[in-house]
C-alpha cells in the first residue's frame, strides 16, 4: 500500500523535480503554494452552478496551473521530459475568453465591490489569489529563472477571474455594487 505521508518533509523542506530539497518557506514554495491554493479555490468555484462555458474555461485553467507548478518545480539544470510549458497559445486562449465574456457585459466605468453570488464572490477571491500567486512568482523569479510567459499568463488570469465574476453575477441577476468612498449610500 502506498501511503500519502512520506516523512521527507518533517525537517521543514520540500522536494523539487529531480530530488533537490528546498525550505518550505522559500520563494519557490510560496509561489507553488499560492498556485495550489488558487487551483483549490477554482475547484470550489466549479462546485457551484455556472453559466454555460465557464466550467470548461476553469478546468483548462486548473490544468494550466499544474503545468506552471511543474515548470517552477523543475530546477534549471534538470531536463523537463514531460508535458508542455505555458506559452502564447494559453495566453491567447485567456485573452479570447476575456474578450468573449466582456462583449456581453456592460462597460465598466467605476470600481465594483467584490461579492455577489457564491460563485461570483469566489471568483473575485480567486482574482486576489491570482495576484498573490503572481507576486510570489515575481519574487521567485529574482533568484531562479521563471518564464515570462508564466507571469503574462497569471496577469491575464486575474483579468479572466474578474470578468467571470461579473459574468456569473450578471447571469444570476445580481447587481454590481460600487464603493461609496465614504459618501452616504443612496
Amino acid at each position: 500500500m502506498v501511503r500519502i505521508y512520506t516523512r521527507t518533509g518533517d525537517d521543514g523542506t520540500t522536494g523539487l523535480i529531480g530530488g533537490t530539497r528546498v525550505p518550505k518557506d522559500s520563494p519557490f514554495t510560496e509561489a507553488c503554494g499560492s498556485l495550489d491554493e488558487l487551483n483549490a479555490l477554482l475547484g470550489v468555484v466549479l462546485s457551484y452552478a455556472l453559466p454555460e462555458g465557464v466550467g470548461r474555461m476553469l478546468r483548462l485553467v486548473q490544468d494550466d496551473l499544474f503545468t506552471i507548478g511543474a515548470e517552477l518545480a523543475t530546477p534549471p539544470a534538470s531536463v523537463r521530459d514531460y508535458g508542455q510549458r505555458i506559452g502564447d497559445e494559453e495566453i491567447m486562449r485567456l485573452e479570447r475568453d476575456i474578450d468573449a465574456i466582456e462583449a456581453g457585459l456592460e462597460p465598466l466605468n467605476k470600481f465594483i465591490l467584490p461579492g455577489g453570488s457564491p460563485a461570483g464572490a469566489a471568483l473575485h477571491l480567486a482574482r486576489a489569489v491570482v495576484r498573490r500567486a503572481e507576486r510570489h512568482c515575481v519574487t521567485f523569479s529574482r533568484t531562479e529563472p521563471v518564464s515570462p510567459a508564466v507571469l503574462r499568463y497569471l496577469n491575464r488570469l486575474s483579468d479572466l477571474c474578474f470578468v467571470l465574476a461579473r459574468h456569473v453575477n450578471r447571469a444570476q441577476s445580481i447587481p454590481e455594487i460600487h464603493p461609496t468612498f465614504g459618501r452616504p449610500r443612496e
